[in-house]
């Protein structure tokens, strides 16, 4: 205060701890929780070196001959701690995006929020994507520009800019390169932030991320508050790695959960999206939606969840459907099998669509054009405008309609189903279905007997079939139940007899558009 007072006897102009950004605000120096370097030898961390992938491995050898730093990162190295196989090797280095694009033949820079490289091995479904990004500075969202909106409203205002957030802080560009103290401190939890480099077994450790691995707790660097106004997604993360590692989370990191979760309204939904299939085609499904209940973020997050979650909707044959998909999945990825989005969520919207289905038809449209418009009415409430939406609504309504055919299997029918391209998984969305007791479990063995049949397996297996279809009319039939009689594979020879009937009587007359409109709609 003296300073300042003989400064202003004098006439000095005192120095300014704050300076004006492009936003308006005021920005300062930020403090910048490096941590501390260790270096922690193979006889203590314990890598199984098996583990470690051979491609990541050389391309870290490429780019430490060329001069450079280099290391595998991440996730990956926290899995290697844990002794798991990871699944992805990610590597970090001091080399620009453009340094690394000139070491190898298939490579490609990716990406205007973060500029990264894919180093790809092979090609078709063996190939293998390494990711290499360059080590990024620390910086302080208020040191950074700010844009009014968002990655799609200020695409102009973002061209040529290293680092930008938007109004509430989020980052819409980081790609200011920086020292590896500084790269570690920008990353998320501790657990995340390793760094190992192959050759000479050492893992770089800045915030006692082994530690913390070991004692299975997340932690996020610097102060969580902060970190999640930076990027809002770290929300979704946290519980996504929480219920994968079985961790717990360490108490600062959970507290501001709920409170921030609104800015997650300002996330594309695109982005959201992917976040969400991530969360549940990990391997971990069911845990990460109880993770969300138990962080307090089951509404309102994801409204694809909305309707998994809504107390108002549910009924004990939708959660148990439910549950039985969520269940299917988790075994898949742990078998190593593919999994589709748009299966998984097939099975997630089902009971939406089938509510709208059922209310279209009670109001007089045609039972398709009624499943197109109840799948149109899902999609928007649920999923939105999102990249690939087209396809994914396609493999979906695919899944949907294939549900009624299984109910015929009589004429060229089954023949022509069978060879579907995605017959495969309108029978798994049916096999739940019977698991969940909404369709017979003797109609999903026959389907699955005769997709594995031969021809003359399949004749017969149809001839069965129109034998139990008879016996089932005629017991209806005996037990006084005509309309049920009438409602399940007799409408479909009754309409067929129908139109060979005026061809018989030699009446020429035409087929009416009445019954062409009651055959099959698919």
């Amino acid at each position: 205060m003296i300073k300042s007072l003989i400064d202003k006897i004098l006439g000095k102009t005192p120095a300014k701890k704050r300076t004006s950004t492009a936003g308006g605000r005021s920005a300062k120096t930020p403090r910048i929780p490096t941590g501390k370097r260790v270096d922690v030898p193979a006889s203590e961390h314990g890598i199984d070196v098996s583990l470690v992938d051979d491609r990541a491995r050389k391309v870290v050898e490429t780019l430490q001959e060329a001069g450079y730093e280099a290391y595998i990162v991440g996730g990956a190295v926290r899995d290697l701690i844990l002794g798991h196989r990871p699944k992805d090797f990610d590597v970090a280095t001091n080399a620009t995006p453009e340094q690394v694009k000139g070491l190898f033949r298939r490579a490609f820079i990716i990406g205007r929020r973060f500029r990264i490289v894919h180093v790809v091995y092979g090609r078709g479904r063996e190939h293998e994507v390494i990711e290499v990004s360059t080590f990024r500075a620390y910086l302080d969202a208020n040191a950074a520009e700010q844009v009014a909106g968002n990655e799609k409203t200020s695409r102009k205002d973002l061209a040529d800019k290293t680092h930008v957030v938007d109004a509430s802080g989020r980052v819409l560009r980081d790609n200011v390169w920086g020292p590896q103290d500084q790269d570690a401190a920008r990353r998320d939890f501790t657990v995340n932030a390793m760094y190992y480099d192959p050759h000479t077994g050492v893992v770089v450790d800045y915030h006692g991320g082994i530690k913390d691995a070991k004692k299975r707790v997340l932690r996020m660097i610097g102060d969580p508050e902060t970190r999640y106004r930076e990027d809002p997604v770290r929300i979704i993360r946290v519980v996504r790695f929480a219920a994968k590692l079985g961790f717990d989370i360490e108490p600062k990191t959970r507290e501001p959960l709920q409170n921030m979760a609104e800015l997650l309204a300002n996330v594309p939904q695109s982005r959201l999206f992917d976040e969400m299939i991530k969360l549940l085609q990990t391997g971990h499904a069911q845990a990460s939606l109880d993770q969300l209940r138990k962080q307090g973020l089951d509404r309102g997050v994801f409204p694809i969840l909305d309707a998994v979650f809504d107390e108002a909707r549910r009924h004990p044959g939708r959660d148990q459907f439910v549950q039985l998909a969520l269940a299917d999945t988790d075994r898949r990825v742990s078998e190593g099998k593919p999994v589709a989005p748009s299966f998984l969520l097939a099975c997630l919207l089902w009971h939406d669509v089938l509510e709208h289905w059922k209310r279209n038809q009670a109001q007089g449209e045609p039972p398709f054009p009624a499943l197109q418009s109840a799948t149109d009415a899902v999609f928007d409430a649920r999923i939105g405008d999102i990249s690939g939406r087209g396809k994914l609504a396609a493999d979906m309504r695919e899944i949907w309609t294939m549900q009624p055919r299984f109910d015929r299997r009589s004429g060229n029918g089954p023949l022509t189903l069978v060879e579907q391209p995605r017959f495969r998984a309108g029978f798994d969305f049916l096999r739940l279905r019977a698991a969940a007791n909404e369709a017979d479990p003797e109609l999903a063995k026959w389907w699955e007997d005769f997709s594995l049949a031969d021809n003359n397996e399949r004749r017969d297996l149809m001839d069965v079939a129109r034998q139990q279809d008879l016996a089932k009319r005629q017991a209806r039939v005996a037990s006084g139940d005509t309309e049920s009689a009438g409602a399940g594979d007799a409408p479909a020879k009754k309409r067929r007899r129908r139109r060979r009937k005026p061809a018989g009587e030699g009446g020429g007359a035409p087929v009416s558009a009445g019954g062409d409109a009651g055959g099959d709609a698919d």
